[in-house]
């Protein structure tokens, strides 16, 4: 009998969509499971293979708690808003509120494809006012509660897409929507005080199942570093020059200070300088760059010299000179170095190319290959540094820093939020300005300040549109193009900017900005479980049956952007005492990148994979199974055409296996062997190991095909390759004479017993002494067996694991540690 797969496969979607197989009741669940991947933008090329690949891992996951007794719940829905749905709608000359629908219309019709156990009822799109209602909630909460602040600042601008960026969507200086150039310039722009937030974020790292490549990259954004606040004088002038360093221990090294173009002292210290002229034009080149230009590694660093005016040196007086420079960011620390080049290669690059003097300070306390005069960034004792000379750099850190009087300081990396934006397709901002107001706040008429939430205190004349006033419709206007001034589209529509203020009724205008669309996905997760919700932005008991997140599966690209933010989110709403926890997601995985015949996917080089194009030739199901089994699920791989072929024939023969089944009793090879497969598919499967588990499923019909097996083999067969191949396996399930859905039976259990010849009893020595022996199965890897016998009690007590010199390991027999 022939495989029909489009046959089967439309069959099964609409009995699934129909019958609910995927909607958990959400209010008595018995054990809830939320599994959850990263909605899509609905871009109007539609979906692409690199988010069915990002679903369908995630959806195998969600199948297999499903079957292991979970009520798992994994909705999904479209993060429409932003610039990139913005330009598209640009270049094809059409209205972004008419392409969305088309765009919506067409991802989830691809989305009902692709096999996935969605819950479809529970469905959501960020650019629709049930929604967005939710996100203007949130907004005025962060303002409300003193964590939304306006200030003008120099921003990153792209000239291209018309709008600021965060410093998180500036790539190498490029935009990473459009890949232009960024510049700078200054704008009144809204801020989240996501910095206030830093120590938590960081220190919380430790407590979350997240990919290591995920928290480290978060670690190294927030970049906390413990150091000194410095004073340096300056000759002739009453100010000071204060810098943050991390290296007190160096000061003696202290060979100049350089400043930020942007540096306040930059104007004044210039009225005195021999080359005003010059440190001028200097700083007017500079502040058109973009931070990431500024401080790229590849590009030279560039400098001028303040001529005429010295720095002094705390610690021995001694007269240095100051220069401007462009690497040095005044977002960063205080907009001041103290530069000592013998000890930092940034310092030495550039004192090498001005001819600054080189002053050893540190040497290493143990032997080094640096030699005399050379770079050396490590810590060490001192020399050159008067009585310092001969103390280690901890204890001269606090002594140098008591003695210049100094204090200490931890600083960041991390910057605020830059949430609005000067663009059409995003939600408005829900803050109105009444200028009557804002005289009244600052000369505090009447005790006013008194009776004002924190966000209207720090912002005169600012207030929170009313609960009830939302949502703030985003009206659908003709010219919704871009000004390209700091001014949005929306602040030309009189009928949308004029309203009353909440305060005192008086004439007052809407905020005209939209928000940055991470806004939409930083809380989105908390919608789903109560999406129809229209009294509250969701219930209490809902979320505390199904959040935090049990499973969030990504990009690692996301890193610093939506994972962050969702993290400052959870704990904002924690910190309001709306929500019991506050991290998102108890675990979260980044999956790989897809390549195509060995080059990135792209446009321009025509190698884009279309999964509709795959799934009409082949099926959804072996389209599912071929990305799962092309290379590991967190590591990518490269899709070849040739690789769908065999996934292909294998279905093919799983279906004629079982439909020209001799069903009967159970070869004893067979039964070992689907142990075997049970064991080693629960285990990869659990840890997104999917190729493996594939493998391991083929090598199962190796040896069942044109044997006798039992109706009990066949059903367990089926159940492990279920959750990768939904469709083949439900209909024959049915053939089976099984009633209910396959995707609800339980997942297959091992019997140690059926397996037992596969263990051997392992000799743990130590110093080639017998310490122990454990169970252990047969072909186990050096790591996994040192691993276990490290986790001997009775070796526990003989070794300690960081005084290991050697291990010596005989497979499937002995290992032994050197001591």
């Amino acid at each position: 009998m022939e495989y029909n797969f489009r046959e089967i496969e439309k069959k099964w979607e609409k009995e699934w969509y129909e019958k609910g197989i995927y909607e958990p009741d959400l209010d008595n669940p018995n054990e809830p499971f939320y599994n959850l991947m990263m909605f899509p933008y609905p871009s109007a090329e539609g979906l692409h293979v690199g988010n069915m690949y990002a679903f369908v891992g995630s959806d195998i996951y969600g199948r297999f708690k499903r079957m292991q007794g979970k009520d798992v719940f994994e909705p999904m829905g479209l993060d429409g808003f932003g610039i990139h749905s913005e330009n598209y709608a640009l270049k094809v000359d059409a209205h972004p509120m008419e392409l969305s629908k088309k765009s919506e219309e067409h991802f989830y019709e691809q989305l009902k494809m692709i096999g996935n156990g969605f819950a479809w009822k529970e469905r959501l799109e960020t650019y629709k006012p049930e929604y967005y209602k939710w996100t203007q909630w949130v907004f005025k909460e962060m303002f409300n509660h003193g964590l939304a602040y306006r200030k003008k600042s120099p921003v990153n601008w792209c000239p291209s897409c018309k709008t600021v960026l965060a410093d998180e969507q500036v790539i190498s200086g490029k935009c990473e929507r459009c890949n232009g150039q960024v510049e700078r310039r200054e704008f009144s722009q809204w801020f989240f005080r996501i910095t206030e937030y830093a120590d938590r974020l960081l220190d919380d790292l430790q407590k979350i199942d997240w990919s290591k490549i995920i928290k480290t990259a978060q670690r190294n954004w927030i970049g906390r570093s413990y150091g000194s606040m410095i004073d340096f004088g300056i000759k002739n002038f009453d100010s000071k020059i204060k810098v943050f360093t991390t290296r007190p221990d160096t000061l003696f090294g202290a060979t100049y200070v350089v400043l930020s173009p942007e540096h306040k002292l930059v104007e004044k210290l210039k009225t005195k300088a021999e080359n005003t002229e010059e440190v001028e034009r200097y700083a007017e080149k500079a502040k058109n760059k973009t931070e990431q230009e500024r401080i790229a590694e590849e590009k030279g660093k560039t400098g001028v010299e303040i001529k005429g005016v010295k720095a002094i040196n705390p610690i021995n007086n001694e007269e240095i000179p100051i220069y401007i420079a462009d690497y040095v960011l005044a977002s960063y620390g205080t907009g001041a170095i103290m530069a000592v080049p013998a000890h930092d290669e940034r310092d030495y690059d550039f004192a090498k190319k001005y001819n600054i003097p080189i002053i050893e300070v540190i040497k290493p306390s143990f032997p080094d290959k640096t030699k005399k005069g050379e770079l050396y960034e490590g810590e060490g004792v001192l020399l050159n540094s008067g009585e310092y000379n001969g103390i280690s750099s901890e204890e001269a850190r606090e002594k140098i820093t008591d003695k210049v009087e100094g204090e200490t300081h931890t600083n960041y990396h991390l910057r605020d939020w830059l949430i609005s934006r000067q663009r059409y397709w995003g939600t408005p901002i829900p803050l109105i300005f009444c200028a009557k107001c804002a005289e009244r706040i600052k000369n505090n008429e009447s005790g006013i300040r008194e009776k004002l939430n924190q966000g209207e205190k720090e912002n005169p004349g600012w207030f929170a549109a009313p609960d009830n006033d939302l949502p703030i419709e985003l009206p659908n206007i003709e010219e919704f193009r871009p000004t390209g001034t700091e001014k949005s589209p929306l602040a030309t529509v009189e009928s949308f900017y004029k309203t009353k203020c909440p305060k005192c009724k008086g004439e007052a205008i809407r905020e005209t900005d939209v928000s940055d669309t991470f806004l939409d996905s930083a809380w989105y997760y908390f919608r789903y479980v109560d999406v129809n919700n229209k009294e509250e932005v969701f219930s209490d008991k809902r979320i505390k049956t199904w959040l935090p997140v049990d499973m969030y599966i990504g990009g690692a690209e996301h890193a610093v952007l939506h994972l962050l933010y969702t993290r400052f989110v959870t704990k904002a709403f924690h910190d309001w005492g709306i929500i019991n926890f506050d991290e998102p997601f108890t675990r979260f995985r980044a999956h790989g990148l897809l390549i195509k015949e060995g080059a990135k996917m792209s446009k321009s080089k025509g190698n884009v994979v279309n999964p509709d194009e795959y799934i009409s030739k082949y099926g959804a199901d072996s389209l599912r199974m071929y990305l799962m089994f092309l290379a590991p699920f967190e590591e990518g791989g490269d899709f070849r055409d040739s690789g769908m072929k065999g996934i292909t024939r294998f279905l093919n023969r799983v279906w004629r296996m079982l439909n020209e089944a001799n069903i009967g009793k159970d070869d004893e090879e067979i039964i070992k062997t689907l142990h075997q497969t049970i064991k080693k598919a629960t285990e990869d499967v659990e840890e997104l190991k999917y190729n493996t588990a594939i493998s391991s499923i083929m090598i199962l019909l190796n040896k069942m095909e044109g044997e006798t097996f039992s109706r009990k083999t066949a059903e367990a067969f089926l159940k492990l390759l279920a959750p990768f191949a939904p469709h083949v396996t439900e209909e024959l399930w049915c053939r089976l004479g099984n009633e209910n859905s396959i995707h609800k039976a339980e997942w297959p259990k091992f019997d140690p017993e059926k397996i037992k010849e596969e263990m051997f009893d392992l000799i743990i020595q130590i110093n080639g002494k017998l310490k122990n022996t454990i169970k252990i199965e047969k072909g186990i890897t050096k790591e996994e067996a040192e691993k276990r016998a490290l986790e001997s009690e009775k070796v526990k007590n003989y070794i300690d694991k960081e005084k290991v010199k050697k291990v010596i390991f005989v497979e499937n027999k002995l290992i032994n540690f050197v001591i």
